[in-house]
């Protein structure tokens, strides 16, 4: 059956993306490794899952294209970021709560959430190339609009802090311009957009609707778990004008600054 192979494919692909990063870390002796490494699991995910299904739908071969074009730019962003850099913090403060061998302590915690959750988010990626094609419909192309205008928030987004971090004068302060001027992570906001459109691509077959759980847990994962609460918690140690920044700007979705 189509959906238990490309389902298990999917599986496979992220355990597989996230071993050889698991190893790679190990032999680096640093755990960050594995925010590079997000983005190319769904990229290698989509890959397989054409090789699995064919090329049976054109909005499935759509959501599989523009899957690989956003986890590419988000994995080589991210190295970006990261290289010549500390560790993040955050996976030094797991890795000094761990218990019994610190590498398993961090395979488990971490690496095994990751390649579920990346299991689990992937699910329209792989259901909108399941069944006959049933064309482009206005659902297919409204999903292209939401991926298009997410991914440009997000790439905006992240350009613009990037070129804050990269001047000197910028240290320690606050970047409240551009997309950032709107709202506090406007990285994020474009990551959940991108992943309703992709849900929306999947819903021209009704078993891809039922994976409405993807999109909900992606946002809430960045605006409620790992993404927005730990950044946020570590700005506000670390920039004394971020308080300030909180109390004017949106948490998520982009809205015009609060007054004084």
């Amino acid at each position: 059956m189509l959906v238990l192979a490309l389902g298990a494919a999917g599986l496979g692909t992220a355990l597989a993306v996230i071993g050889v990063t698991f190893l790679l870390a190990l032999r680096r002796g640093r755990y960050d490794l594995v925010d590079s490494a997000w983005g190319a699991g769904f990229a290698a995910i989509a890959v397989v899952a054409v090789l699995v299904a064919g090329m049976s739908t054109v909005p499935g071969v759509v959501a599989c294209a523009l899957t690989v074009i956003w986890g590419l730019r988000l994995s080589v962003h991210i190295h970006r970021r990261n290289r010549g850099k500390p560790e993040d913090p955050r996976y030094r403060d797991i890795l000094a709560r761990a218990r019994g061998n610190p590498a398993v302590h961090m395979f488990l915690r971490v690496y095994l959430a990751q390649a579920v959750v990346m299991w689990v988010v992937s699910w329209p990626v792989l259901l909108a190339l399941y069944a006959a094609d049933s064309g482009f419909t206005v659902l297919a192309w409204l999903g292209v609009a939401v991926w298009i205008f997410g991914f440009l928030f997000e790439a905006i987004g992240d350009e613009q802090l990037r070129r804050f971090k990269a001047d000197p004068a910028n240290a320690g302060a606050v970047l409240d311009r551009g997309l950032w001027r709107y709202t506090r992570h406007p990285n994020y906001f474009g990551d959940a957009c991108v992943w309703w459109g992709l849900y929306l691509l999947a819903c021209h077959h009704p078993l891809g609707a039922v994976t409405v759980f993807s999109p909900i847990l992606m946002t809430w994962l960045l605006a409620r778990g790992t993404g927005k609460p730990l950044l946020e918690r570590q700005l506000r140690e670390t920039r004394p004008r971020y308080a300030e920044y909180v109390e004017r700007t949106s948490g998520f979705v982009p809205l015009p600054p609060r007054r004084p």
